[in-house]
């Protein structure tokens, strides 16, 4: 069996180092045009004006720093035509004599403009992605895509107790990159099983900021579901030939990537109780008039777990009714307000983890779409010890076999108690606050177990 040790920070920085060494994927190169970039010179003045309205005064530097957009080719050209519709004015430079250091500001005539703009959308933030260059970029970094082998699964799994028959159902499962049920009683390592699934997801995904639809903007980047693993900005230097000939020479060419796109670790969303049917959808903010990715759009290209599934706000019925067609098709559909559906990816390993009987929750049709099941049952005594023995090692308590075999009969066999993975880790904890309390060294002694027990079981009935 499996359970979450205070010590799975080792686990995560194992899992990072493999990551490290794994090279980075290539973002495309940075537009050189209007035209390179997907997005019309009308959607990118709007963005430009609303940058400088809410700034008040810009440079060009700064201008290319929060758009994400290069200067030279771009920005430029879009200061020019501003300027010379008078929306624009510059005021100066700030320390510098290129035309990346004169300061901009919005004039009276720009502010009408800019009112007007802001009543379609409020969005000046990065630049975003075009819908069809964002499922391009999909379609090169297909979670199915990888291979996990046995000895990734058992690396992976190294610094908890999980017996082999339990591996070699999780490992098939991480490899269809479809679909997994995780159900058993609660405290025996369901959502510890779905985060070392995780960390065996090695490579990057590439994401965007965000992504334009018909004008429209869908917020997509989300810094607590993707973690960004390196900035990029140098560029990388390319020969070539411009002049046609060998006896031409050669020039350097730096190019750099596209700084619209991240390169982050593979995504884990993970949703609890708290979920509803409304954050699975575009959900569109009335006053920005911005939408944001719902939650499984966020995690293509990783993981996306539903814990305590059942006890969410909508009946478990209509929450699995709304992943029939993406877990059949691999595609998801969203909605506009416009009313304009949109079809994207569904890229994900998706993860049901339940305490409940799964008979009360889901019927047989909905399970044979379910490409795997995996129960997570109590752990036998054997692995309890085990399990102990671990958790005592990590905390520093010396471990006891009287001891145990005191909890076991006293606390879990007179009382008719079932064995859980998260008790050895639980007990240990009370453990050394009852013997920090009463200044006594850490054991299991049978007065500091019995002490750990009364505080932390509560009696029913």
């Amino acid at each position: 069996m499996s359970f979450r040790l205070h010590e799975i920070a080792t686990a995560q920085a194992a899992a990072s180092a493999a990551r490290d060494s794994t090279p980075l994927p290539d973002v495309p190169t940075q537009p050189t045009t209007v035209a390179e970039t997907g997005l019309t010179m009308g959607f990118l003045t709007d963005l430009i004006a609303k940058v400088i309205y809410f700034t008040g005064a810009i440079t060009g530097q700064r201008l290319e720093e929060v758009t994400k957009l290069p200067f030279l080719g771009v920005i430029d050209k879009i200061l020019e035509f501003l300027k010379l519709e008078e929306f624009t004015d510059i005021i100066g430079a700030d320390g510098g004599f290129s035309e990346r250091s004169f300061q901009y500001i919005i004039t009276n005539k720009g502010r009408l403009k800019v009112n007007e703009i802001l009543e379609r959308s409020q969005y000046a933030g990065p630049a975003p992605v075009t819908l069809d260059q964002y499922l391009e970029m999909c379609k090169r970094q297909q979670i199915g895509d990888m291979v996990i082998d046995q000895a990734a699964i058992r690396k992976a799994f190294d610094h908890i107790i999980v017996n082999e028959r339990m591996l070699d159902k999780i490992g098939p499962a991480a490899n269809s990159a479809r679909s997994l049920f995780l159900y058993g009683p609660p405290g025996n390592g369901k959502t510890t099983i779905a985060e070392g699934i995780s960390n065996m997801l090695g490579g990057y995904v590439i994401i965007p900021y965000a992504i334009e639809i018909d004008g429209q903007i869908i917020k997509f980047y989300d810094p607590l579901n993707h973690q960004i693993v390196k900035q990029h900005e140098v560029g990388h230097a390319e020969s070539s030939t411009p002049f046609g000939g060998p006896t031409a020479g050669t020039r350097t060419v730096v190019t750099f990537p596209d700084a619209r796109w991240l390169v982050c670790q593979r995504p884990r969303v993970v949703v609890g109780g708290e979920l509803s049917l409304e954050q699975l959808e575009l959900v569109f903010d009335p006053g920005s008039k911005v939408y944001e990715a719902p939650f499984q759009f966020k995690a293509n290209g990783g993981i996306f777990l539903i814990d305590d599934f059942g006890r969410q706000k909508c009946r478990p019925q209509d929450l699995l009714n709304r992943w029939i067609v993406p877990l059949e098709k691999k595609v998801d559909f969203l909605a506009l307000q416009t009313g304009k559906k949109i079809q994207v990816p569904f890229d994900v390993l998706i993860i049901f983890s339940t305490n409940l009987n799964p008979k009360d929750l889901v019927d047989d049709a909905f399970l044979r779409r379910i490409r795997h099941k995996i129960e997570v049952p109590n752990p036998s005594p054997a692995e309890f010890r085990s399990i102990f023995q671990l958790v005592c090692k990590g905390k520093k308590i010396p471990y006891s076999d009287e001891g145990l075999r005191h909890l076991l009969q006293e606390h879990y066999m007179k009382v008719g108690r079932d064995l859980r993975a998260c008790h050895p880790r639980d007990l240990c904890d009370q453990i050394l606050d009852e013997a920090k309390y009463r200044n006594l060294p850490p054991s299991m002694s049978k007065e500091l177990i019995d002490r750990a027990c009364e505080a932390y079981f509560v009696k029913l009935g």
